[in-house]
Order: structure tokens, then C-alpha cells, then sequence
């Protein structure tokens, strides 16, 4: 466990120590800062409306700012992770040491949680960016928390297995525009294949949908935890993990 917290350290600083974090952060909240001002707009452009202030129908902050902000955010991640992932390995081999690395006592298994986790961390610093917009909501208006909480975690989950798929992607790599962009090639098919289920009914096409990670985080964004939506996140992070391992492992075999 220690050599685990020693190598994300390490990759940890690697990212502070560069532009990468703090392009990712500027990029991030200047992103969100708009959503989250539209957002804001159109809920009082509706609460003024005289129709609907004739009508006498409540205006739900958390269904019309904080859910709409949280599936944007989800969205930025689909930009931000390649950029997080693509170094990850990719460097390691360009540098060459990643032979040092492979030849260690250190267990592969240590060396990849090591790394993901510190992306994993960085993921979340960046995500706590839009905490700030939040608290302006939660100063003047009076939002249900929970839900908020629900989003975060769904969107931690995302993260975390995009980031492992990443993860695995940049081991297969020298080249780091390479890893982002099959990175986030693999990120946006994930995205788009609950689009099957537009014109697919057969169970096949359900299959398909289901592998979707924007469908599983839907449940999320409205404050409600499913179980297989939670048992998705963890297996696609398992998966990529496991397949990183096994990256790794053919690269201790020819070191």
C-alpha cells in the first residue's frame, strides 16, 4: 500500500509541477463558469415568466440549474480525461523508463493503481471547481444537498473508469497525442451507444444501449443510486485496470 501512495505521489506532483493541471483547471472552470451562468439564466428567465407565475408552479432549483449543470460537467470530463490519461504510460515509454519501472520489485499491480489513483485525485480537484459555482446556488437559493452529493459520486464513478480505459490506452503508446486520441475515441463511443436504442428494440440493440456510460449516470444526476448503475462504473473500471495489467505484464516479460 505504501509503494501505492509513493508512486501517486509522485505522478501526482508530476502533474502540478506542469501547465497540465492548471491548463485543465482554467479550461475546466471557464467551461463550467458558462453552464452554470446559462443555466442560472434560464431558470430566472422561467421564474419570471407571468405564465408560469400564473399557474403557481414552484420552480425546482435542483431540477433546473444543478441537474442540467451536473450532465454538462460529465460532458467536460469526456475532453478532460484524454488529456489527464494520455502521459500516464506514454511518457513512462517514451523516457525509457518504463523498463525501470518494469524490471522493479515493485508489483505491476502497484505501479497501475498508483498511477490511476493520482488521476483519479486530480479528476476530483478539477470536478471541485464547480463546487464554487454551487455555493453561490446554495447561498441564495435553497437546494436539496443530497442530490448534489448523488451527482458528485456518479461523476467521480465516470471518471474513474474512463480514466482506467485511458490508463490502458496510454500503456499501449509511446506516442501521448496517440493515447489522448484513442482515448478519447474510446470515451465517445462509450458515449454515443445508448443512441443504439433510438432505432434498435432487439435484445442485441439493448446489449449495445446498455454499455453506455451516459445512460448510468442519468440516475445519478437526479439524485437516485442504482445499484447496477454503481456495479457498471466498478466493473468498466475493473476492466480497464485488468487490461492495463496485462499491458504491463507483457512489457515486465520482454524487459
Amino acid at each position: 500500500m505504501s509503494n501505492i501512495w509513493i508512486l501517486c505521489k509522485k505522478e501526482l506532483r508530476s502533474y502540478f509541477v506542469s501547465p497540465i493541471a492548471y491548463g485543465l483547471m482554467a479550461f475546466f472552470a471557464l467551461i463550467c463558469g458558462y453552464f452554470f451562468y446559462a443555466a442560472v439564466a434560464i431558470f430566472v428567465l422561467r421564474s419570471t415568466d407571468p405564465m408560469m407565475m400564473q399557474r403557481g408552479m414552484p420552480m425546482d432549483i435542483n431540477e433546473w440549474v444543478i441537474r442540467p449543470l451536473m450532465m454538462n460537467v460529465s460532458v467536460i470530463g469526456l475532453f478532460m480525461i484524454p488529456m489527464i490519461t494520455m502521459r500516464l504510460f506514454a511518457e513512462e515509454k517514451k523516457t525509457g523508463t518504463i523498463e525501470l519501472l518494469a524490471t522493479s520489485p515493485i508489483l505491476d499491480i502497484e505501479i497501475i493503481v498508483g498511477k490511476w489513483l493520482a488521476a483519479v485525485l486530480l479528476y476530483l480537484s478539477i470536478l471541485g471547481i464547480s463546487a464554487v459555482n454551487l455555493a453561490v446556488v446554495f447561498i441564495y437559493g435553497k437546494p436539496d444537498w443530497k442530490p448534489v452529493l448523488v451527482a458528485y459520486l456518479g461523476l467521480l464513478l465516470q471518471g474513474g473508469c474512463l480514466l482506467a480505459i485511458g490508463s490502458f490506452i496510454s500503456n499501449c503508446t509511446k506516442n501521448q497525442i496517440i493515447a489522448g486520441a484513442g482515448t478519447f475515441a474510446v470515451c465517445l463511443l462509450l458515449w454515443v451507444l445508448d443512441w443504439v436504442a433510438a432505432y434498435e428494440t432487439t435484445t442485441f440493440g439493448k446489449m449495445i444501449s446498455y454499455l453506455s456510460v451516459t445512460g448510468h449516470f442519468e440516475n445519478f444526476a437526479k439524485g437516485v443510486i442504482d445499484t447496477k448503475d454503481v456495479v457498471y462504473y466498478l466493473s468498466l473500471s475493473f476492466f480497464g485496470l485488468f487490461l492495463t495489467a496485462r499491458s504491463m505484464e507483457s512489457l515486465r516479460w520482454r524487459a
